[in-house]
């Protein structure tokens, strides 16, 4: 049988690298990459030009949609942030239209709802203050409204809002993926990341369930983190959605 064709931008980041490394023999991939990835056809392009990055997009079925701009807890550039995860982001989606894309994984994140976390019992969660959460808490789901970490949380969150225009206006199906901590070393160091970890094999096994969801599957939003016994976010959804679970916890990380 013919390979799945799979376009991923961003393959050089650390997700991107850990799901070459996850699909690689099992799919047909190409980067969409700003610079070279040695080992694999690349299309060396910024997703800020469209024209410059449309050829990439030829013959694809599915695009995982991984290139952003990440803030690492400094300043967030409001220029950056509409450049790359505003216009690189319509400009992959309306890429893959123009191509006959199937379909786009969109690399959302837990920043869209990060800011649950000035609240109780979340805040509680988030500092490891588990005495005051012992009569559990109700989890944020998809359907909860959003309310974003900083730029960076509010620009996915407008990814997640121009997926469901192109749904609706295209043939295109696109799953929107809220991607936890995904960490250099694979693990859950502190007591925050302990809620929103997400080990590399969790996010991997998970996009990979986004690329060979049924064709029926048009729009969906769902949450990607570990099992982790302190989070807040609602795996069940996902589960029922992609039939993923997660195999990894953060909890593996801490003695209590």
């Amino acid at each position: 049988m013919a390979k799945t064709k799979v376009l991923i931008t961003g393959m050089s980041g650390l997700i991107g690298g850990a799901l070459r490394k996850h699909l690689e023999g099992r799919y047909e991939l190409t980067a969409l990459n700003r610079s070279a990835v040695a080992g694999v056809r690349c299309h060396r392009a910024d997703i800020r030009d469209l024209a410059a990055i449309q050829p990439a997009f030829a013959g694809q079925e599915v695009v995982v949609h991984l290139a952003a701009m990440v803030s690492a807890g400094g300043p967030q550039s409001l220029q950056e942030m509409v450049e790359f995860n505003l216009e690189g982001t319509y400009n992959v989606f309306e890429a893959a239209r123009r191509a006959g894309c199937q379909r786009v994984i969109f690399a959302s994140s837990g920043a869209t709802i990060a800011g649950y976390e000035a609240d109780e019992p979340y805040k509680s969660l988030a500092a490891g203050r588990y005495d005051a959460v012992q009569g559990g808490w109700p989890l944020v789901t998809h359907t909860s409204p959003v309310r974003p970490r900083g730029l960076y949380g509010c620009s996915k969150a407008w990814g997640e809002a121009l997926a469901r225009h192109f749904v609706d206006s295209s043939p295109l199906s696109i799953l929107c993926i809220r991607i936890g901590r995904v960490t250099d070393d694979d693990r859950a160091g502190d007591l925050r990341t302990r809620t929103v970890w997400c080990s590399q094999r969790d996010i991997c096994g998970l996009l990979e369930a986004a690329i060979v969801a049924p064709p029926g599957l048009r729009f969906a939003i769902v949450f990607g983190v570990s099992n982790n016994r302190y989070g807040y976010r609602d795996m069940q959804h996902t589960r029922e959605v992609l039939g993923f679970a997660p195999q990894d916890s953060a909890d593996t990380f801490f003695k209590c």
